[in-house]
């Protein structure tokens, strides 16, 4: 049986979960493969200082080491630069020491993991201002791929006709607010830990999606500059 450990890191919440093909979290997602979660879901950035302590606590409360772990998964982005160095930092370091796989997770696919029903799900991940990094996808599968968004009046319109889509993540109350729409879902959360445990899954079986430890970065999406 395969255990995982899954970072999340890309916004404020610092998030770790143990995945495993047993699983037993209880959640009303239909997530089938998370066995336990940790997370700290604030506004302020916490994972220099909670990252490890919680990456701890949750192997001891299972009864695990390092040494039980299979592969570790990363949220790769895009998302906060100083949360992504973090998490990849250290993904990357303890795949090193353990001599086991990393995997990298689509950051706004599991992030659209999060809305229970199907159709249209619009994830939304705020990058300051009017920016959003957004996609878009349908029962779980890609129609859109990620890019960086200034809201405006007239955004993902062709998505918000209907009046059944769900706009879901940090940015999804910034959206709602510029356009006053009362027909579609907004939800207002945070990247979780919770929603990589099935696709980390996904991906452990299938062996060769598998990152190069040495050379992995990760997907800003938008150039990185230090200071």
């Amino acid at each position: 049986m395969g255990y995982i450990l899954c970072i999340e890191t890309t916004s404020t919440n610092c998030s770790v979960a143990l995945a495993s093909e047993k699983g037993g979290y209880s959640n009303s997602i239909g997530i089938q493969h998370c066995q336990d979660i940790l997370e700290d879901m604030n506004d302020s950035y916490s994972h220099g200082e909670l990252l490890h302590i919680y990456i701890q606590m949750l192997l001891e409360r299972n009864n695990f080491t390092t040494a039980d772990l299979d592969a570790i998964a990363i949220s790769k982005g895009p998302g906060s630069y100083t949360g992504l160095r973090i998490g990849v930092a250290s993904a990357k370091g303890l795949c090193y020491a353990l001599e086991i796989p990393l995997i990298s997770i689509d950051t706004l696919q599991s992030l659209s993991l999060q809305a229970s029903q199907e159709g249209i799900v619009i994830p939304m991940v705020d990058a300051r201002r009017m920016e959003v990094y957004s996609a878009v996808y349908r029962k779980g599968e890609e129609i859109e791929s990620v890019k960086a968004i200034v809201l405006n009046a007239n955004s993902m319109q062709e998505y918000l006709d209907d009046g059944n889509s769900i706009i879901i993540g940090s940015g999804a109350a910034k959206f709602q607010g510029l356009l006053k729409d009362q027909n579609n879902t907004y939800i207002n959360t945070l990247s979780s830990a919770l929603t990589m445990c099935d696709l980390a899954m996904e991906a452990y079986k299938k062996s060769d999606i598998v990152e190069d430890i040495a050379y992995y970065e990760p997907f800003y999406l938008k150039e990185f500059k230090a200071g």
